[in-house]
C-alpha cells in the first residue's frame, strides 16, 4: 500500500493480458491505471523522433524526466496522453516496444521514471500495470499479480490483434522478437521481470479473460479484506 492508497500490481511480459485484466479491474474498483509499459514507449517513442540514441542514458534520463503523461479510458481501452495527445497507436508498434526495452535496461532512466510513476498512487486506488511494480515500484503493494503466457500464445495473440486491425503479421518474426523482449527482460541486471515473492502467478496460455479477471478479483478481495 503506497500511502494509505491501495495498490493492485500487475506485472508479467507483454501479451499475457495484463492490460485487459487491468481495465476491468480499474471499472469494477474504480481506481485509476498506471500503464507502466507505456511510460518506456513514450520515452522510447519521443526519444526516436528527436534522435537521441537508445544507449544515451543521460539524455534520454533528462528527456525522462519531463514527459508531461497521463492515461484515460477512451473507447473501452487505456489511452496514452503526452503532452494533450493522444500517441497511443504511436507508441504500440513493435519498432517502439523494442526500443523500450532497450531503454528501460538503463539504470538512471528507471531512476528518473520511478517517483514519477509512485505519483500515480491516489485515492481511492491504483492499478499498476507493468512489469517490476510489485518487486521495484510498489514492494508494498495491496495485491500483487503475476500474469504470464507461453510465448508461443503471445505471438498467436499479437498476430489475431494486428490482423483484426488489417495488418499483415508474420508469426515467426513476432514469436523471435517477443522471445528476443523476455530474454532481455527477465535477464537484465535492474529489475529483472519476475515475479514478487508474494505474488499470485496466473498463467492465462490456456484461459479466456474472464476466468484471469475471476481468479485475479478472488485474490484481491483476499488482500482487501472483503
Amino acid at each position: 500500500m503506497q500511502n494509505n492508497v491501495a495498490v493492485i500490481a500487475v506485472d508479467g511480459p507483454g501479451g499475457a493480458g495484463k492490460g485487459e485484466l487491468c481495465l476491468r479491474l480499474s471499472k469494477k474498483y474504480g481506481f485509476a491505471i498506471l500503464d507502466s509499459g507505456a511510460i518506456y514507449r513514450v520515452l522510447a517513442y519521443a526519444a526516436l523522433k528527436k534522435g537521441i540514441a537508445l544507449d544515451a542514458e543521460k539524455e534520454l534520463s533528462s528527456l525522462a524526466a519531463n514527459l508531461n503523461l497521463s492515461f484515460k479510458e477512451v473507447n473501452n481501452a487505456v489511452a496514452v496522453i503526452l503532452d494533450g495527445e493522444d500517441v497511443s497507436s504511436f507508441i504500440r508498434t513493435e519498432e517502439t516496444g523494442g526500443a523500450a526495452s532497450k531503454v528501460a535496461v538503463l539504470p538512471e532512466v528507471r531512476a528518473a521514471l520511478l517517483q514519477r510513476q509512485r505519483d500515480f498512487a491516489v485515492a481511492p486506488g491504483l492499478i499498476a500495470d507493468g512489469r517490476d511494480m510489485g518487486t521495484v515500484v510498489f514492494p508494498d503493494a495491496t495485491a500483487k499479480i503475476f500474469l504470464d503466457a507461453s510465448a508461443e500464445e503471445r505471438a498467436r495473440r499479437r498476430v489475431s490483434q494486428l490482423e483484426s486491425r488489417g495488418v499483415k503479421a508474420d508469426y515467426d518474426k513476432i514469436l523471435k522478437e517477443i522471445a528476443d523482449r523476455d530474454f532481455r527482460d527477465r535477464n537484465r541486471a535492474t529489475a529483472p521481470l519476475k515475479p514478487a515473492d508474494d505474488a499470485l502467478v496466473l498463467d492465462s496460455t490456456t484461459l479466456s479473460i474472464q476466468e484471469v479477471v475471476d481468479t485475479a478479483v478472488k485474490f484481491i478481495e483476499s488482500k482487501l479484506g472483503r
